[in-house]
């Protein structure tokens, strides 16, 4: 198989615009609703998250579901109506409350008004967490400056590596996967109430790191290839640079992907939406790498006048 990536990059760029495009939308929507592009987690926003599972899970005598009509109600009347619910596990017998900041015996209240009006809970199953608004700020702030942070590194090391264009397109790449991820996180936390925390940050972070990675094979090879035809122009050695390289990208992203769908499939929640966050950001990352950051090279050059390879791509390479 053979793409046409400069020939047909119009195509490439608009399906790009129309997934970023749709992000943003859905990050501003959030941000009506929620204060965030993201709906936050209890690990950034602060509070107390309860997670009940009731006692007729244990005793196999469920008859029907959860209802959140009849949690809200109980909340209502304990001054707790901004709070956020989620019916939980297959039988629709988990549940799960995130609240302002409770006390320990703000906490004994709710959990007793709860099991009256619904049932016992399974005291074996129950969490509790909670987290200072501050703490969660702070938090935040950690995970965005890591981000920003793992940016630099990558414009550094590129630019040492290859040259500043290289790195500066790279980031916008780079930046097209992000984007793109967190839309798709906005968008669920807007219909399925999905929301992020730390473990987003880490899976962002992992994201960058595999983008970067598919990027820098695609730009080595287009490097090597100005080196050895430097009377090729630069529409020409971007395509068979990316077919050169198609086979290993494809090969090394589904072999990188399979295993996360194993994990949203049959995994625990915990780790369920992190691997969704990979996948939705590795198929991302693959697709700018390919199709986007390879197309804004060539169409740099051809601009700004190299066209053709010049003088220090001819040069070898000093890095290993």
């Amino acid at each position: 198989m053979k793409l046409n990536i400069i020939q047909q990059r119009g195509l490439w760029w608009g399906i790009s615009s129309g997934f970023v495009l749709a992000s943003l939308v859905a990050m501003a929507i959030s941000w009506q609703q929620f204060g965030a592009p993201l709906k936050p987690g209890l690990d950034f926003a602060g509070g107390t998250r309860l997670q009940l599972t009731h006692a007729c899970v244990v005793t196999d005598s469920c008859t029907a579901g959860l209802g959140v009509a009849e949690v809200r109600s109980v909340l209502s009347q304990q001054g707790l109506d901004s709070s956020s619910i989620q019916i939980l596990g297959d039988e629709q017998q988990g549940l799960s409350i995130r609240t302002r900041t409770l006390d320990v015996e703000e906490r004994t209240t709710l959990q007793t008004a709860l099991e009256d009006a619904i049932g016992p809970f399974d005291p074996n199953s129950t969490q509790i967490d909670s987290v200072g608004p501050v703490i969660g700020r702070q938090l935040l702030v950690s995970g965005l400056l890591a981000l920003l942070v793992s940016f630099a590194g990558i414009v550094a090391y590129l630019s040492l590596r290859f040259k500043i264009d290289y790195a500066l397109l790279a980031i916008l790449a780079l930046a097209h996967d992000v984007i793109i991820t967190a839309g798709v996180f906005a968008l669920l936390g807007l219909v399925l109430g999905v929301e992020v925390d730390s473990l987003f940050i880490v899976s962002l972070l992992t994201v960058v790191g595999f983008s970067v990675n598919d990027t820098v094979v695609i730009y080595d090879r287009v490097r090597e290839n100005l080196r050895l035809n430097p009377g090729m122009h630069i529409n020409d050695v971007v395509d068979s640079a990316v077919n050169q390289t198609l086979s290993r990208s494809i090969n090394t992203s589904l072999t990188t992907v399979l295993p996360l769908v194993a994990i949203v499939l049959f995994g625990g929640p915990t780790l369920k939406y992190f691997a969704l966050a990979l996948i939705v950001g590795f198929i991302a990352g693959s697709y700018s790498s390919i199709f986007v950051a390879s197309s804004l090279f060539a169409l740099w050059r051809d601009r700004s006048g190299q066209a053709y390879g010049t003088e220090a791509d001819a040069q070898p390479e000093t890095l290993s």
